[in-house]
């Protein structure tokens, strides 16, 4: 099907949030501290407030301030306090600063200019602390160093460590096991760099009042938690605020947090709920939103000669930065994925995730959520192995991937595995990248440019039931004509959710898909509750309500048609009809959808809106999987790698939409490969400042960076699934980058350990190995 929002983004009459900021309207910008580290001791805004344009100036020092603080990661509100595992610590505007750049002031000006001049006027003082940068700063804080947050003082905001159970190995310890002097052992070190989403649009909203109410009209992923956020923070009843989510410019996980609308709230209400537009530039939204947490990772792994592993142990430590944001979820998201990639043989898995505070800008959610660190981290372990055994890395890894039927042992809910076509994406991946013929013909290079092949595999969750609250709303409403007009809580992104949404209510309902209506733009005054785009849930989850939701509709349609034709028999919905008859077999058509609403609208005895409503909530999570197969050319001299090929196979259950499943599958495949050889946002150690904060100096690929790209699915049906899905978002950005750095591994023997693969890294690598 094509996707129903291609007509109007292609032609440009789909509407953004900038489309739609009235006018006239006032600007907001950020006054930013200069420092990583300290405390403002002094603001002087009397040169802006006198300059001619300007609304209001207000610092962190303000007493109508809000001292409330907020978690900005988008995940869901739960009642319960216990189960709350995002950290509140985050004011709209402080005084204590924790990274270069933070919120200190702010100004609104009547136009974008007076507003830049404005910020340049301000007069700052500060007590400066020295800088904690990493994972040994934070824990051995330099002298005179305080701690980033003072309910934290040792910097780690948390740790968790798991072990499967030992009973049945004869062994006391995971350490015993790699102790034995049976099993062959290596130790390895990664690192992953800080990665920006790089979406089209940058980070924008706007906010207006009316009446006591405000409304805030945002570029964001999670609609319904930017609502509560604000109320929380403006310590006001969350009914007085109303979000608005027009079309969205991509997000890839920076629009899952809070980032500057509840600043742009409280601002609004400050010029009497005046209309106010805070736009971020790009090298704001480079420095002070969010990126993907920098990790590092100290890995163990003992195995036989059998290509059996025996035990495995990674521990991994991420970086969030100034403050929490998504925190220790997304390092521990990509350690619950280390331990199940390779469960099938192994005797015990031990993991350890652990999350720091430090001055370096926030980080939180990038798309796959900490799997393609941690996937990185099994990868070069997994690619070392097998180059050092000799042994044919797509058998080796295939031998020890997850298995059907393995249930994760830490997971709070059922986490299991019903579906496998894993080894099917291994062969079909092997067979269009040419495996076993290309491992022959380039086993004795020796020249300047050499040429490998390389692979990687992904495993992913579909939901995140059992550890956060799971729900989805859906509204279906008949309308005269027949068609359904559908309402959801799930945010278009750009990733084409809104498509499979429409096919999934068509093929439910049971009407054409040209029948399906669906309302975009979601607007927490009226549309369905859901919690928004993130974790690759929402065709998984909001399947699950769409699938309850047009049963209810169904019934209902049914019901009416039964008064309708009193002498029907067997009465069913098929493709807009009604249709029925005495031979289940062969029903005949005996009202087209159309009339029988058109009767229900304006009957004069039975007069009714056939509409349902419902929310799911659910505890299913199944597991996605597939395989990536690179080629690469390799010049040594210049410490160059290009990709000269790449071949994805994904196990996403049932495919929905085979073309945009291929387009999430190509898109992914970039960003991957900007993961593994280009995108690394890089702080002055000295300063915490962001050096290369824009697109001339932060590389992402472009189209002369990649191949063609291949995508292939192999489907199964996930009985956990509401259509036999399984979710396909998130993964294709987790592989490609270990396939290439195996790949290179293949062509000249040199392990890299550390992402992105840059010629600085190439060219230390090849030196150690005398290639250079």
């Amino acid at each position: 099907m094509t996707r129903v929002d291609a007509i109007d983004k292609v032609t440009g009459r789909a509407q953004f949030t900038a489309d739609l900021v009235p006018n006239p309207h006032l600007v907001a910008k950020v006054v930013r501290s200069t420092i990583a580290s300290g405390r403002v001791v002094s603001i002087d805004t009397s040169k802006a407030e006198r300059l001619p344009g300007v609304v209001g100036v207000w610092t962190c020092f303000d007493p109508d301030l809000p001292s409330y603080q907020i978690y900005t990661a988008g995940h869901p509100w739960v009642v319960d306090p216990a189960h709350r595992g995002d950290i509140e610590d985050r004011k709209i505007l402080d005084a204590r600063v924790r990274q270069y750049g933070d919120n200190i002031a702010a100004v609104v000006a009547e136009d974008s200019v007076t507003a830049d001049r404005a910020v340049r006027l301000i007069e700052v003082e500060y007590e400066e602390y020295p800088i904690i940068f990493d994972y040994e700063d934070a824990v051995n804080p330099p002298a005179g160093a305080p701690p980033v947050h003072e309910e934290c003082p040792g910097n780690v905001h948390a740790e968790w460590d798991t072990r499967t159970d030992l009973e049945g190995t004869g062994y006391g310890s995971i350490e015993e096991i790699h102790a034995d002097p049976r099993w062959h052992h290596g130790s390895y070190t990664m690192a992953t760099p800080r990665q920006q989403q790089a979406h089209i649009e940058t980070c924008l909203s706007y906010c207006y009042m009316e009446g006591k109410r405000i409304v805030c009209v945002t570029s964001t992923q999670i609609p319904h938690i930017i609502r509560h956020s604000i109320g929380l923070a403006l310590e006001i009843p969350w009914g007085d605020v109303r979000v608005i989510k027009p079309c969205v410019g991509g997000g890839f996980g920076n629009k899952q947090d809070v980032l500057y609308e509840p600043l742009n709230a409280w601002l609004c209400k400050k010029v009497g709920g005046r209309c106010v537009l805070l736009e971020l530039t790009r090298e704001e939204v480079f420095s002070y939103t969010r990126s993907r947490q920098p990790k590092r990772f100290v890995a163990e792994a003992s195995w036989d000669d059998d290509m059996n592993l025996v035990t495995r142990s990674c521990e991994g430590y991420s970086n969030s930065g100034g403050y929490a944001s998504h925190g220790q979820a997304i390092v521990a998201n990509g350690q619950g994925s280390f331990r199940y990639m390779y469960s099938g043989q192994e005797k015990a898995c031990y993991t350890k995730a652990l999350t720091y505070y430090s001055n370096q800008s926030t980080a939180g959610a990038m798309r796959a959520y900490g799997v393609p660190e941690s996937t990185w981290a099994a990868e070069c372990m997994m690619s070392d192995i097998a180059y050092d055994m000799g042994w044919d890395g797509a058998e080796f890894r295939l031998n020890n991937a997850i298995k059907l039927g393995y249930s994760d042992p830490f997971w709070p809910a059922p986490l299991v595995c019903v579906s496998n076509g894993l080894p099917e994406c291994v062969e079909r991946g092997k067979e269009l990248i040419g495996w076993d013929e290309k491992k022959r013909l380039y086993a004795d290079e020796t020249g300047p440019v050499r040429h490998g092949v390389g692979m990687a595999l992904l495993c992913y969750k579909c939901s995140v039931a059992g550890l956060e609250l799971e729900t989805a709303s859906a509204r279906m409403l008949l309308a005269e004509d027949g068609s359904v007009m559908l309402e959801l809580g799930a945010t278009e992104i750009g990733q084409g959710c809104d498509t499979v949404m429409c096919q999934m209510c068509a093929d439910a309902v049971g009407v054409p898909f040209e029948a399906v209506h669906i309302l975009s733009t979601q607007d927490t005054d009226v549309s369905p509750y859901g919690a928004g785009a993130y974790a690759s849930r929402q065709t998984y989850v909001t399947g699950i309500a769409i699938k309850k939701v047009a049963a209810q509709l169904r019934e209902k349609i049914l019901a009416y048609a039964a008064g309708l034709i009193p002498d029907g028999q067997n009465l069913d919905l098929v493709d807009g009809q009604i249709v029925g008859g005495p031979d289940r077999d062969h029903l005949e058509p005996l009202m087209g959808l159309g009339e029988l609403s058109c009767i229900a609208y304006y009957s004069r005895t039975d007069s009714q809106q056939i509409s349902a409503e419902g929310t799911a909530q659910t505890d299913l999570n199944s597991f996605c999987l597939g395989a990536c197969f690179v080629e690469v050319e390799v010049d040594v001299p210049l410490c160059k790698v290009e990709v000269k090929n790449v071949v994805q196979v994904h196990d996403s259950g049932r495919i929905i939409n085979p073309a945009t499943a291929a387009g999430q599958v190509h898109g992914g495949i970039a960003q991957s490969v900007g993961f593994g050889l280009f995108e690394e946002l890089i702080e002055d150690s000295a300063t915490g400042r962001t050096l290369n904060d824009n697109f001339l100096d932060y590389k992402i690929p472009t189209m002369l960076d990649l191949p063609d790209l291949t995508a292939e699915f192999v489907e199964t049906w996930d009985p956990t699934g509401p259509f036999g899905n399984k979710s396909l978002g998130e993964p294709p950005a987790i592989p490609a980058a270990p396939a290439i750095r195996d790949a290179i591994l293949d062509a000249t023997g040199v392990k890299l350990y550390e992402a992105p693969m840059t010629p600085q890294r190439l060219f230390e690598g090849f030196k150690e190995a005398g290639l250079v």
